[in-house]
């Protein structure tokens, strides 16, 4: 069944019963929120917890619950009677117009997942507003109606929030208002939501290193993010385990939070060093098999470790963007370093650049210099740390995300009180 904007129908006439999924699909070049309000006969949020969105997936009482973006779960017959409206609504996170989004529609499905009605909508109905309120299901003469509004908010979620009787936080904090607006309107999970939509399997990685950044004070922080891997052929054993794709799973977050375009450069090194492609949300899965052929293929030349080669292919790339944005370098070895010099002259020379270096030791031994960095004379700024594990899962992840995050944030105020970063 085809369903018009403005449409009002009730939902026995798509479907008997109380359950059914309902599926907002919207092609857009922007960042989406989607939420769900639970809302009284007042059209009042008068119970926060009826706020279904990316960091509270589920109502207390199971009728509502979200996954993958905008499908949403319902059994209707579970809510509470101080729930008279569901108002479904998707916003924009950041810059951007409704008025961008292609070919769009909402969806009631049965739970086996067949369409029993759906509207479609594009850009042409919006200009500027940056958030619909989509559909809404609602209470009437006893019985759940539907209503395909499609209706626009210039202001987006906030002005979603406010129109619904919430408060919009200004910022952060450790315990809600009496009448709290869960976080989705600060930035404190906008590292979360941005993974959530695209990668569910990264969203304990996510609130983990939220966790760290915020210990870190490094929320408000933007940064370009490099990885450069080892790939000598000690190596050999922590790709096949699948240790080397860990560790790009548990940087991605941290790009994702520190560079406006959500990438992570990617290099690999043995005698010669090969830029790898950007790791994004789009490409990460499986990124170590299969980016430039796999790892087992890459063009690095012989299967020995050119640290001083890679250190100096990554200080160009940055020099030749013209970029002074800050860059936050995690540098994977097993060791047997054995050009301790000239790391150390690089270092030296790198420290006048908006680059800190954190190398990290994996399950090998004599990292040379590396273990001497913060130590090391000569620098106008301390601008590398290190440490080792025998493995990576020696630590757990919170404690990995702080370790990473120990020294940046003392190299930032370094590196701007030197006039380094700006």
């Amino acid at each position: 069944m085809q369903i018009s904007q403005g449409q009002r129908l009730p939902l026995s006439s798509l479907m008997p019963g109380s359950q059914l999924t309902l599926s907002i699909n919207v092609q857009s070049p922007h960042v989406l929120d989607f939420v769900c309000f639970g809302i009284d006969a007042q059209g009042k949020l008068s119970d926060d917890r009826y706020m279904v969105f990316f960091n509270q997936p589920t109502t207390p009482c199971n009728g509502v619950s979200m996954s993958n973006g905008g499908d949403f779960t319902l059994d209707l017959a579970k809510l509470p009677a101080t729930i008279d409206r569901l108002v479904f609504t998707t916003s924009i996170d950041g810059a951007g117009a409704m008025r961008d989004i292609q070919a769009s529609r909402f969806s009631i499905k049965s739970l086996s997942g067949n369409v029993l009605a759906q509207c479609p909508f594009s850009g042409a109905t919006f200009a500027d507003e940056k958030a619909i309120m989509v559909v809404e299901l609602y209470r009437k003469s006893g019985e759940w109606r539907l209503a395909s509004n499609l209706q626009g908010f210039n202001a987006g979620l906030e002005a979603l929030v406010k129109h619904f009787g919430g408060d919009v936080a200004d910022a952060p904090a450790p315990t809600p208002a009496p009448v709290p607006v869960p976080a989705p309107v600060t930035s404190s999970i906008s590292l979360e939501k941005k993974i959530g939509n695209a990668a569910p399997h990264l969203i304990s990685l996510a609130k983990k290193a939220q966790i760290s950044l915020e210990k870190a004070k490094l929320t408000d922080v933007k940064a370009r993010v490099g990885l450069v891997l080892d790939s000598s052929g000690s190596m050999h054993n922590q790709y096949t385990i699948g240790r080397v794709q860990e560790v790009v799973n548990r940087l991605l977050p941290l790009a994702l939070h520190f560079d406006d375009d959500g990438t992570l450069d990617c290099w690999a090194f043995g005698a010669d060093t090969l830029q790898l492609s950007a790791v994004t949300l789009a490409n990460h899965k499986d990124f170590i098999n299969t980016d430039s052929h796999g790892w087992k293929d890459w063009k690095v030349g012989a299967r020995y470790n050119d640290e001083p080669k890679a250190i100096k292919k990554v200080i160009d790339f940055y020099k030749k963007s013209r970029d002074t944005t800050p860059v936050y370098i995690l540098f994977i070895s097993d060791g047997g370093v054995s050009e301790s010099g000239a790391i150390k002259k690089l270092m030296i020379e790198a420290a006048k650049l908006p680059i800190f270096w954190q190398f990290v030791g994996i399950g090998g031994h004599n990292y040379g210099i590396l273990e001497k960095l913060d130590t090391m004379q000569g620098r106008v700024v301390d601008n590398c740390g290190f440490f080792a594990l025998d493995d990576l899962r020696d630590i757990s992840e919170e404690q990995l995300y702080d370790k990473l995050m120990e020294e940046f944030p003392q190299w930032l105020k370094d590196a701007k009180a030197k006039g380094i970063i700006f």
